[in-house]
Order: structure tokens, then C-alpha cells, then sequence
């Protein structure tokens, strides 16, 4: 066999096994106990499988949104013309918690939180749906969103309080990249959207704070001339 035809060969091998070994890696951290000055029946900090399950159910989430994203309608808000501002948005796939290719590769305990590194090895399916948030007209957008703090809560509802300040930077980014590309100002747009990698919280003002960065499709520019 011919040495170009080998070496060509062996390149698409060698592609091939790295595409089925993609994997996509984030950290998420869990709070061990209550913040000050919060009323809680058992004081004591979750087990460590509590904790985990607490970790690898918000990861879940993220790599949803990583793989599949989500689908928007966007009424921007005009308070002149008495138009609320709302984002509305549509999960278009999730990774359950149990899903054989989620994985906590590593965990520690740092400043009274649980830290743990979750890793997620996607089927070609989803490979193809991540390829899909790098190409044509889709646009990187980063933003800040609040949620409420809430207090101590269950497994789900734990998730439930990130997600909807995660949910807020959507829409903040969305509302920022317009002014960026619109001249006028649209009553509505939709599209879809995706995270781009793990988002970080921080706690600020009696607020969750979510800082992320999305992939932006527009599909769809819906202007006041039309009503």
C-alpha cells in the first residue's frame, strides 16, 4: 500500500477516535451549609451524596444547554407603548441526571462548598447538534443575570433557583446583542440559543448572580411596523 494512502489512512482513523472521545468538562460547586441568617430545621451540611447529586443535577443543565439549547421568543418591551418585556424559552433536548455519559471526574471541599468537576461524553448525535452552534449565522453573546436566593431547598429546587438566574443572562444577552446589530428598535425577535460553556455564579446584593456566555441565533426580527 502506497505511504500517502497509509499516512491518509491513519489520519482518519486517528480523527475518528478523537471525535468519539470529545468530551466536555465544567465546574459546578454546591454550599455545605445555609447562608447566615437563614432558619433551617437540621443545621447540619447534606452528605456527600446529597451533595453530589445536588452537583451533577445543575451540570445536567448546563450540558443541556451546551448540546441542545434552547429555542426563544423575545417581546423586548416598549413602556411607552405599554409592552412587557418576556423571554420565553423552550428546552430542545435535556441530558437527565443518571445519563451514562455524565460523569463527577473530580470533587473537593473548598471554603465551605463542594466543589466537583463533571464531565460529559457526547453521542454523535449530540456531537452533530454541538457542531451545528458553530457555524452559519450564529453569534457570541455575553451577559449578567439575577435570581433569587431562596432558601434552603431540595435537590430540583436547588437547580430551579440557578437556572433562572442562568435564564435572566439569556435574556440580557439576547437584549444586548440587539442593540448591537438592530438600528431600530424590534418589538420581538426569535431564534435560538445556546451556552457556550459552564456559566459562574456569585452572590451579590441578596441575588444570585450568573455570568455567561451564549450562542445567539436569530431566526426571526418581528418589527412595530407590522402592528
Amino acid at each position: 500500500m502506497p505511504r500517502a494512502l497509509t499516512a491518509a489512512l491513519l489520519l482518519t482513523a486517528l480523527t475518528a477516535i478523537l471525535s468519539a472521545q470529545e468530551v466536555l468538562r465544567g465546574q459546578v460547586w454546591v454550599e455545605l451549609e445555609p447562608r447566615p441568617g437563614q432558619f433551617i430545621d437540621n443545621p447540619a451540611p447534606p452528605d456527600l451524596l446529597t451533595l453530589r447529586r445536588r452537583a451533577l443535577e445543575e451540570a445536567s443543565l448546563f450540558f443541556s444547554a451546551m448540546i441542545y439549547g434552547w429555542s426563544f421568543h423575545y417581546d423586548i418591551g416598549e413602556r411607552v407603548r405599554g409592552i412587557d418585556e418576556e423571554l420565553e424559552l423552550e428546552p430542545q433536548g435535556t441530558i437527565p441526571w443518571g445519563d451514562p455519559g455524565l460523569l463527577a471526574t473530580d470533587a473537593g471541599l473548598r471554603d465551605n462548598r463542594f466543589y466537583v468537576w463533571a464531565d460529559f461524553r457526547p453521542n454523535d448525535t449530540q456531537r452533530r447538534r454541538l457542531s451545528t452552534w458553530k457555524t452559519g449565522t450564529v453569534r457570541s453573546a455575553q451577559a449578567i443575570g439575577h435570581g433569587p436566593l431562596g432558601d434552603p431547598v431540595e435537590i430540583t429546587d436547588w437547580v430551579t433557583i440557578k437556572q433562572a438566574a442562568l435564564e435572566d443572562a439569556a435574556r440580557s444577552a439576547i437584549r444586548t446583542m440587539l442593540r448591537g446589530s438592530e438600528r431600530n428598535r424590534p418589538k420581538a425577535v426569535e431564534g435560538f440559543i445556546s451556552l457556550a460553556e459552564f456559566p459562574t455564579f456569585r452572590m451579590d446584593a441578596g441575588q444570585w448572580a450568573a455570568s455567561a456566555r451564549f450562542r445567539v441565533n436569530i431566526t426571526e426580527v418581528v418589527s412595530f411596523a407590522a402592528y
